[in-house]
């Protein structure tokens, strides 16, 4: 395979990494004239063949949200698309140590070290989480260590893709992962949000003051049953000179329920920030040099370590002023059809930002409240949700369903699915709590009848809807510590599927797989 060129520009050298997901390889840009790193994957390894295309369809959407992201903590994402079978994803090439290699050389690792990783990884997941986009794969491999002790994060968004509806994907009902840094909820198939990725640090955290992961075994059922049921080593048992706050915090972002986490990434950087050494001040362990992860805090914006002797770079071009567009009202009917054109070719992003700039302007000219401005309205939230933009598309969805509701009643179609996809916003942003209450108050509109406990659609009508809320309940259920109250939602689920679809249909038999997993985990 040396030598084969992908996406008609890059040239692949030599394998860099290789897992379950796929391979990395080290190439060259024909184009530009630079080394990269290539992370291919064969979706049909790891999906049934009816869910090939739609991961292919979903690795490029999240690899376009995850270009969005911008931050020196994350590796630059180049391009993106497939070639023949494989996906691609092209990234900076990132020089220096994965995060497993460098602790692997540095036994017993400082505690100082420690806090300053977990601090950069916190300002990462923070921008990240921002979004929002959960990694739902930290651990040491996805992290490099650069030469000048800078931390970058790898992988953003490929778990993300394989992950969702992962019993869905993979026909295995096993999540997919790494179990050794796997949260509760995750690994029990429940809704995952921000507070995955603070469990997934506290595990790389205590494994760089321990030496080892809290929870190990010989098969990964076992090790995920150990997240679920076992209390963590705390970690001045292993290392006495650990500060007393840090393996408090540790144990915190190792909670078993979520909500017992700390709030976010930012409250963890406030805890870490008083154990962080000081700017001309070297902490104990080795001496400062090379990929040493407190140099950032220690020596900001110093030359890195083997570069401090290299000539400055040339200064780039002054770029000339684009000449400003000329004064007057956007064509609004000119818009629409380049909003049209773009979503056509699948540029989302771009259609975003016109339908987000012409509303005002279109409001002005046609009246907040006629057809032309409801129907952009509508087609800015539809397209700020399939670009992954929830945050934005959340207080829009919630206009649309409040000025629905006022017209034709709360239980308009219409308003119920603006109210649906607010929800769904609520549980990507990880408002678990939020987003079930949502969930919940809306499933009575979708459950016109009950019958021995169980709320079933009338005959011949579509039960979709309600199994799907009632699902996604379940699944917040578990997100949010109640694994009872998720299993009892889920058992009666699977009853109502079969009655409805017969226990043959691929709803019932996930539902099934999930509620097998689950008492594998607990049992």
């Amino acid at each position: 395979m040396n030598g084969r060129v992908i996406g008609g520009r890059y040239e692949l050298s030599t394998v860099i990494g290789q897992g379950g997901m796929g391979q990395v390889w080290t190439a060259y840009d024909q184009r530009l004239d630079r080394r990269v790193a290539v992370k291919l994957l064969r979706p049909d390894r790891m999906a049934a063949a009816t869910a090939a295309e739609e991961m292919r369809r979903r690795f490029v959407r999240e690899c376009r949200v995850t270009a969005q992201v911008d931050h020196p903590g994350l590796v630059t994402v180049h391009d993106a698309g497939s070639d023949g079978e494989d996906l691609y994803l092209v990234m900076q090439y990132v020089e220096g140590a994965d995060l497993a290699d460098h602790l692997a050389e540095h036994d017993p690792y400082p505690w100082q070290w420690a806090v300053s990783v977990a601090a950069q990884l916190c300002a990462v997941l923070a921008a990240v989480h921002a979004v929002p986009i959960v990694h739902r794969d930290l651990k040491p491999r996805n992290v490099m260590v650069r030469p000048d002790g800078s931390i970058t994060v790898l992988d953003l968004g490929v778990a993300s893709v394989i992950d969702r509806d992962t019993t869905r994907l993979t026909h295995t009902g096993s999540p997919i992962g790494s179990p050794a840094y796997m949260a509760p909820e995750q690994a029990m198939g429940g809704a995952v949000g921000p507070y995955t990725d603070l469990y997934a640090l506290g595990v790389l955290l205590h494994e760089l003051l321990s030496g080892n992961v809290p929870f190990a075994g010989s098969t990964a059922l076992g090790v995920l049953h150990r997240h679920l049921h076992e209390p963590p080593l705390p970690v001045r048992r292993i290392r006495p000179e650990t500060p007393e706050q840090l393996e408090t915090l540790v144990l915190r972002l190792l909670a078993k329920d979520p909500q017992h986490r700390p709030s976010g990434a930012q409250e963890v950087y406030e805890q870490l920030s008083p154990l962080l050494p000081r700017s001309g001040h070297v902490p104990g362990g080795p001496p400062a040099g090379p990929l040493d992860p407190t140099r950032p805090f220690t020596r900001p914006h110093a030359p890195w370590p083997d570069r401090a002797a290299a000539p400055p770079p040339a200064p780039a071009p002054v770029p000339q002023r684009a000449p400003a567009p000329a004064a007057g009202r956007p064509d609004v009917a000119a818009a629409v059809d380049e909003v049209k054109r773009l979503l056509g070719e699948g540029s989302i992003t771009r259609a975003v930002d016109i339908l987000g700039s012409i509303l005002p302007a279109a409001a002005v000219e046609h009246g907040e409240r006629s057809p032309v401005v409801r129907i952009l309205r509508k087609q800015y939230a539809s397209t700020l949700l399939d670009d992954g933009q929830y945050r934005r598309a959340l207080p829009e969805l919630r206009r649309l369903a409040d000025d629905r509701s006022a017209e034709a009643g709360a239980a308009d179609p219409q308003a119920l699915g603006f109210r649906y996809d607010a929800a769904l916003c609520l549980e990507q942003l990880g408002e678990a709590s939020a987003a079930l209450a949502e969930y919940r108050a809306l499933l009575p509109y979708y459950e016109t009848y009950r019958t021995n406990g169980h709320a079933l659609p009338p005959p011949g009508g579509d039960p979709g809807r309600a199994f799907e809320i009632r699902q996604r309940i379940g699944n917040l259920l578990l997100a949010t510590g109640d694994h009872t109250g998720a299993r009892q939602q889920l058992q009666n689920l699977l009853w109502d599927t079969e009655r409805v679809y017969g226990p043959y249909h691929p709803l019932p038999a996930e539902i099934r797989r999930a509620l097998d997993r689950q008492q594998q985990f607990r049992g």
